[in-house]
């Protein structure tokens, strides 16, 4: 008995032991590990420069209006052929009324709201391609989110939230004026259910618009009351609307960039594609810039 009691407490110390020669192996190596990428990082070994870069670089250079269509045009067929563009456009035509009505309250033109817009469109689509073949393109409408982010533009629960904070809140960079105060003003009680009922609603997409237009105009606001005014740069303005109201820092060199959208094989960033659209000749006689 008592050799095995000592056999038994042999083979123990030799488990602990071994574990503990692991263990200080494993967090040798990832110290290792977590050194190497310090290191790296200071020294800029992993650092790859990304196509938001170089499309801010790129975007930035180009102040001249005509250069800006010249540069559209140089790529708008890779996107205005697709199935999903006949099925926006066609889309934006039926709602063409709403459009212009959201413009002229928010100020905003009816091209530079539709901007944004369309990239969440396509996006939309892009990850929903069984529902794009069964029911939209057979239909000709728009795509509605109803999980995450709400209605034909992808806006936030807390993303419209906050447009509606701007409108009240005077000392607000983003606040727009007494005459836009009572523009989202809720005709009920249950402010949470209209606001999804406003967004969602697959039959009027009016409130999406009128979201959209006033939360560019509200980015517009803050900028140039920074000093620096976006008020015609879609690409910014779109990549913005993506990002949110938190990525919103004015300043004298706006990035352009966003989630990545691919349209026909070929990939884009939110702002990019949105300058495409802008610039480009696409639904030019129904909608203005």
């Amino acid at each position: 008995m008592e050799q095995e009691k000592n056999s038994r407490k042999e083979k123990i110390k030799k488990f602990r032991q071994t574990t503990f020669k692991v263990a200080v192996y494993f967090f040798a190596v990832v110290g290792l590990m977590f050194s190497g990428v310090f290191l790296a990082m200071k020294l800029k070994l992993t650092y790859v420069k990304g196509g938001v870069d170089v499309l801010s670089q790129h975007f930035n250079s180009m102040q001249d209006y005509f250069a800006r269509k010249k540069e559209a045009q140089k790529t708008v067929k890779d996107w205005a052929s697709t199935d999903e563009w006949k099925v926006i456009s066609t889309g934006f035509k039926k709602d063409s009324s709403d459009i212009y009505k959201a413009s002229n309250q928010s100020g905003v033109s009816t091209r530079m709201i539709l901007s944004s817009i369309v990239v969440e469109q396509f996006r939309y689509f892009n990850s929903n391609r069984e529902g794009f073949k069964k029911l939209f393109q057979p239909l000709g409408i728009l795509g509605n989110s109803t999980q995450f982010s709400y209605g034909i533009a992808g806006i936030k629960t807390q993303t419209a939230m906050t447009v509606e904070q701007n409108l009240k809140d005077k000392n607000s960079p983003y606040y727009l004026g007494p005459s836009y105060e009572h523009l989202l003003d809720f005709k009920t009680k249950d402010h949470d259910a209209e606001r999804l009922s406003r967004l969602t609603d697959t039959k009027n997409h009016y409130y999406s618009y009128l979201y959209t237009g006033l939360l560019l105009k509200q980015e517009m606001k803050q900028w140039k009351k920074a000093g620096y005014s976006i008020d015609n740069r879609p690409e910014i303005l779109a990549t913005l609307f993506n990002l949110g109201f938190a990525h919103s820092n004015p300043n004298a060199n706006p990035q352009t960039g966003g989630a990545i959208i691919t349209v026909n094989g070929k990939d884009y960033t939110f702002g990019s594609l949105a300058f495409d659209f802008y610039y480009s000749n696409e639904l030019g006689q129904e909608f203005y810039e």
